[in-house]
């Protein structure tokens, strides 16, 4: 087998075997095929796609390109949730105590974030002595009698992915359905999950801009999950504006906390309700949708989700304290308000523009070997459709330096106020095929 001619099969649209994709990836992962010959086809596979079978193929085969996590000793079906990323998206955080709080098994393994905020971790190292430095053997008890826990990501997950996501970065093949999907997929299920739920982001804050977009990345991931045997579902929510208020790691976790409480922002809770009901009726704890929700409101209208929460912290050596007092998070040292320039309706909240502010205070990294700063961020008062007076303060920047013009001229340009408006909806579809 010759790899340049799988290169001229595929620029000819024809489809690839599950032997030759194989090759491929066998072959670039240990270095035997060259940067120019992978390049070559990725440029095949963005001009001519590929079929259903061939997205499976290459997400299995970078999937066994290194480790593959061995969930088995954890009791229960393994539900995994995955956001394709935005701007204040605090739903892990919720999301996963509340689900486990019913009895589905939660066994997170997530990384740090580049862009606007910290990931999942960065955002718990919030919670003093927090930390997901723990062995396998611990991680599988604390999910068998708690049903949550978090560990960081091995390094040998899924490397053939590192290698050709690194080559497309800088190719011009990043922007490709089958190459984006098998990307996620691979991670997913190298990682363990037995079912697998989705949250697509569209809007100026996501990376799939338009709900066509979005959608057609969802229906390929839910493709491949299926297809590989993986129970897999996807929810196209809006990204237009940043999810519920805060933006910032530990003011994220404080958001998260009121969510847990029955006080979090209303768009954060549907995200969460909606995203979770699909979790516990995979999990087989409901028969509906409608009965799941119904689960999980309980959790937290009674308090076991926020019970659960303060458990997992306290199991990872966090201070679980911080649930009942949130002051004990990391605090900057100004709150600097933001005032309405006119009265008016916010139209417009330009989502990945209102993170890099963020990310210029300090919460963010633009490279991997920066450090964040947990307590800055921003909390938004006002959202797309609200009604605003000049001098009313739109957001609180939450800094530790009083020099934040360029911060607050970032902010005013992409907030806009007209005399009309409307809300956005949340939820734009739900994909189960």
């Amino acid at each position: 087998m010759r790899m340049v001619d799988l290169i001229e099969k595929k620029r000819n649209g024809e489809a690839l075997t599950t032997s030759e994709i194989e090759f491929f990836i066998k072959g670039y992962t240990k270095g035997e095929i060259p940067d120019y010959q992978a390049s070559s086809l990725a440029m095949a596979i963005f001009f001519q796609d590929m079929n259903d079978e061939e997205r499976a193929a290459l997400t299995m085969a970078m999937v066994q390109s290194g480790d593959v996590i061995n969930l088995s000793r954890i009791e229960g079906i393994k539900v995994d949730k995955h956001s394709t990323g935005g701007v204040g998206d605090t739903t892990t955080l919720v999301l996963a105590p509340l689900v486990a709080s019913v009895g589905v098994p939660v066994a997170k393994m997530s990384g740090r974030g580049l862009g606007h905020t910290g990931g999942t971790i960065d955002k718990l190292e919030s919670v003093s002595g927090f930390h997901v430095e723990i062995e396998e053997d611990q991680f599988i008890k604390l999910v068998n009698e708690d049903k949550l826990a978090v560990i960081g990501q091995t390094g040998n997950l899924t490397p053939a992915d590192k290698k050709l996501y690194s080559l497309r970065d800088v190719t011009g093949t990043v922007n490709s359905i089958p190459l984006i999907a098998s990307s996620i997929m691979s991670k997913k299920i190298a990682a363990g999950a037995d079912a697998i739920v989705l949250d697509v982001k569209t809007g100026n804050g996501a990376f799939m801009k338009t709900i066509e977009e979005a959608e057609a990345l969802a229906h390929a991931m839910v493709r491949i999950g299926n297809n590989v045997g993986r129970k897999t579902m996807a929810i196209i929510s809006d990204m237009s504006q940043p999810l519920g208020y805060a933006i910032g790691n530990a003011l994220e976790v404080k958001e998260a906390i009121e969510t847990l409480q029955g006080r979090g922002p209303e768009d954060l809770t549907e995200l969460v309700l909606t995203l979770g009901a699909q979790m516990v009726v995979f999990g087989g704890k409901a028969e509906s949708i409608d009965e799941a929700k119904q689960i999980l409101q309980k959790a937290i209208d009674d308090g076991s989700a926020l019970d659960r929460f303060k458990v997992f912290l306290e199991n990872q050596g966090g201070d679980g304290s911080v649930v009942e007092d949130t002051s004990k998070l990391p605090q900057a040292q100004y709150q600097i308000e933001l005032p309405a320039q006119t009265s008016g309706i916010v139209t417009e909240m330009i989502a990945n523009e209102i993170g890099v502010a963020s990310m210029m205070l300090g919460a963010g990294r633009q490279t991997k070997d920066d450090e964040i700063d947990l307590s800055v961020g921003l909390i938004l008062h006002k959202k797309v459709g609200d009604k605003v007076q000049q001098g009313e303060s739109l957001l609180t920047i939450h800094s530790n330096s009083q020099d934040i013009e360029q911060v607050k001229e970032k902010l005013y340009d992409n907030i806009t106020i007209s005399e009309s408006g409307q809300t956005l909806p949340l939820i734009h579809k739900v994909i189960t095929e």
